[in-house]
């Protein structure tokens, strides 16, 4: 079994006809004897002469590809031409010259070619029916290559009847995908991605967590939502539009500030101050987690087909909806946790030491993750190794600290005002 696989699919609609190209490496067609001389070298003559591709084809291709029209699923495909390719060959770049080369004549019978460096080319065809006269079909396909190679990546352009064209990257199995889908079918898809992704990303989970924890009216929680939604809505879209910057480091850096801004909400927590002004923490840091967010949407957007603005926006609905439901269940398990102890005040900081020690080590790896990139070490490599997290937690707890000192330092407006009604007094 070959260790890594690349499947290139064409299909294009023809008609009545669905056709599909279908190029994988000659060595992904497992159990199969193909005449070879001592050097591995095809004798392409006596393989010419035998049915050995089209078997191949109808052994490992065919059974594991299905194709649908709306619900429907279509009739199995059948072999109308197979034929080899050199490495070198490149006519997989567009579907006619694809067609072109795999019914044009075969390769040479002098040709060089060892049979692991070969290229099998499999022209399919499958018959549309009623689905023919429609006139704009929604077709779906369901590959089943992961058996042909220990890492299969299988590639698909699919060219629409109105001469739209979409590429596709698949790894392993990854069921039946839809190529040309409606707004609706790529709203639902986007909707359940973003309700999933907030439910599994336990870094956003305890910046949430961190964020409400001593909130307890429902206008500061409605105004500190809101404000994070706004913020990570801005860059999920900037993202998606191509704003974002494209270095290698940056969604590494990214990591680093998402774990940084829950060990800065943790201290706050701990601290006890921040919480008149915590919509504007939750809108800056807002922002960073947006990027977060579309760093998990990127190689998803191929899915969206011709829907970016609707994906983009139904995967931030999915998004709100994962955290509306993480807020339900939260807030009255507070309640509960913060019942059962002495004082509200204790359980903020017990839940809040707890995450920062998590985010503590977040913080730590994913910082030595972002000093592998050169283009940043050579401003760091000066640091001693396992300094870098110190001083990042330190600065992170430095803003909330000042805080906390500046109030206790100045007095409060009642006091001033007593203060002045006691030295009006004492000059009287």
């Amino acid at each position: 079994m070959p260790g890594s696989v690349t499947v290139q699919v064409l299909v294009k609609q023809q008609d009545d006809r669905l056709q599909v190209l279908v190029r994988t490496p000659l060595e992904a067609m497992q159990e199969m004897q193909f005449p070879v001389d001592y050097r591995g070298i095809l004798d392409l003559e006596e393989l010419r002469a035998s049915v050995l591709l089209a078997e191949a084809a109808n052994r490992w291709i065919t059974p594991n590809l299905d194709l649908y029209a709306g619900r429907d699923q279509l009739p199995p495909t059948t072999v109308q031409a197979v034929r080899l390719s050199i490495p070198s060959d490149r006519s997989f770049a567009d579907f006619d010259r694809a067609l072109a080369h795999i019914r044009g004549p075969p390769l040479p019978a002098t040709t060089q070619l060892v049979w692991r460096q070969a290229l099998l080319d499999v022209h399919l065809e499958t018959w549309l029916g009623a689905h023919g006269a429609s006139e704009r079909p929604r077709f779906s396909i369901d590959p089943r290559f992961g058996r042909l190679g220990l890492q299969v990546l299988t590639v698909i352009r699919y060219e629409s009847s109105d001469g739209d064209a979409r590429a596709l990257q698949l790894a392993a199995e990854p069921g039946r995908v839809r190529l040309d889908p409606n707004w609706a079918q790529a709203s639902i898809h986007f909707i359940a991605m973003g309700f999933e992704h907030i439910l599994s990303g336990l870094d956003h989970l305890l910046f949430l967590v961190c964020l409400v924890t001593p909130l307890r009216r429902l206008r500061q929680l409605v105004l500190v939502v809101t404000s994070f939604t706004v913020a990570h809505s801005i860059t999920l879209i900037a993202s998606a539009a191509g704003l974002a910057p494209r270095a290698l480091w940056f969604p590494t850096l990214v990591e680093v500030l998402i774990a940084l801004s829950i060990v800065y909400m943790a201290f706050e927590n701990i601290l006890g101050v921040g919480q008149d002004r915590r919509w504007t923490a939750a809108f800056g840091f807002g922002l960073v987690h947006g990027f977060g967010f579309s760093f998990a949407l990127s190689e998803s957007l191929q899915f969206a087909g011709s829907h970016l603005v609707t994906s983009l926006l139904a995967f931030n609905v999915g998004v709100e909806l994962g955290q509306l439901l993480v807020l339900l269940l939260l807030i009255p398990l507070l309640d509960l946790v913060f019942r059962r102890l002495p004082n509200e005040r204790l359980g903020t900081i017990l839940i809040s030491a707890l995450i920062v020690h998590t985010a503590w080590h977040w913080t730590g790896d994913r910082g030595s993750d972002l000093l592998q990139y050169r283009p940043l070490a050579p401003l760091l490599d000066t640091v001693p190794q396992g300094v870098l997290p110190w001083v990042l937690v330190i600065a992170a707890a430095a803003v909330p600290t000042g805080q906390s000192l500046r109030r206790r330092r100045s007095p409060s407006p009642a006091v001033e005002s007593r203060s002045a009604r006691e030295s009006g007094n004492d000059s009287a």
